[in-house]
């Protein structure tokens, strides 16, 4: 016999995921559990629901409460009045049943969906095209068509990135380069675990079989490669947070500071990556006084370039992480957006972040009054 929860007058979330057979429901239960006990210290009802589990012709729901001892028990709970999508994977999400979920709770009279879908990195690109504002932040990019869009855009700039239209966490990234004085000058770094491989080649053909075997018919967009900024011969990028505040406004929660592994193409933590802090690194590359304006330049584009992706989205969304960077000019790029965002280990930046989740959603609640 299912326990059952009654309404008790408090605001009610549910964190969104997917059932699953093994562990009841997917996704990072640490996470969950810090984002309920953050609900419950402000005042919400905050519980656990999987698609499945989400009856919206039902006045009740059954959700995993969190118990005293971190154990989890299903429990019948009221209707959500603000769905908290955290769904893990692109693959759930984009099958048909999950996607036709969406849209009932989007349609909705009485519950708010915030972050409704992942990004596209090609989308991406095109809607920040879109504003003359957000364009200049972001790399040339195209989709990769075969060896006639390699070879088109090598002749224009001769350092490249290979990087998967869905890929996440630097997943099947590659590096290319021309040098034209060396004996074989195109080159092709391909990211492994946490080191990477170089290729060389004599002629483009040879290098593009290589990628050709590497891509495996998946879709692949080619960027132009940034000479970012380093310190101590690696280099580094930005990871910035921003979410809707109280009054439903874009703000930077947090900006962190990540820095490649050694033999790493990115700065990815999983691949060898470190976490950093961008008021100490910037400052040796760039000065103090530079830093402060490079740091108020980035918080100004991060809330810019939010407001951007929501417009030419057409979704609402919530909170989203970015990846930005700066070159060796000491000039600002725009890499990637997550619109659900990984948590940051960052003490201040977590304990933030988490109060805005509830802050922006009691905003949604009262509005629906």
């Amino acid at each position: 016999m299912i326990s059952r929860v009654e309404h008790d007058g408090r605001p009610i979330v549910a964190i969104l995921t997917m059932h699953d057979t093994e562990h009841t429901f997917r996704g990072n239960r640490q996470n969950f559990q810090e984002i309920i006990k953050a609900g419950k210290d402000m005042g919400f009802m905050v519980y656990v629901v999987t698609v499945r589990d989400l009856k919206l012709n039902s006045p009740t729901v059954k959700g995993y409460f969190l118990n005293q001892d971190q154990s989890w028990e299903q429990r019948t709970c009221p209707l959500p009045q603000v769905i908290y999508n955290r769904i893990p994977y692109r693959e759930d999400e984009a099958l048909p049943w999950v996607r036709r979920k969406i849209k009932e709770v989007q349609r909705h009279p009485r519950i708010d969906i915030y972050n409704p879908h992942f990004f596209n990195k090609r989308q991406l690109f095109a809607w920040l095209s879109q504003s003359k504002l957000t364009k200049k932040w972001a790399p040339l990019t195209k989709r990769m068509k075969g060896f006639s869009t390699l070879a088109v855009m090598i002749r224009q700039k001769p350092y490249l990135y290979l990087k998967p239209e869905e890929g996440k966490a630097g997943q099947g990234i590659m590096r290319v380069r021309y040098q034209k004085h060396k004996s074989l000058p195109y080159r092709i770094q391909i990211q492994n675990d946490k080191n990477s491989t170089t290729y060389k080649a004599a002629s483009l053909e040879r290098l593009w079989n290589r990628v050709h075997q590497e891509t495996k018919g998946s879709s692949y967009l080619i960027q132009q490669g940034i000479e970012l900024a380093q310190v101590h011969g690696r280099s580094f990028d930005l990871r910035i947070l921003v979410q809707k505040n109280e009054s439903a406004q874009w703000a930077v929660t947090g900006v962190g500071a990540r820095m490649a592994g050694v033999k790493s193409i990115t700065t990815h933590v999983p691949r060898g990556g470190s976490i950093e802090d961008p008021e100490k690194l910037l400052p040796v590359v760039f000065g103090q006084e530079r830093t402060d304006a490079i740091l108020s330049e980035v918080r100004k584009a991060a809330v810019h370039i939010a407001r951007q992706i929501e417009k030419s989205s057409g979704q609402v969304h919530g909170e989203m992480s970015m990846d930005l960077g700066i070159d060796s000019e000491g000039v600002l790029w725009f890499f990637e957006a997550n619109s659900r965002p990984m948590k940051f280990d960052e003490p201040l930046i977590r304990k933030k972040s988490l109060e805005r989740i509830f802050h922006y959603s009691d905003y949604l609640i009262k509005q629906q009054r």
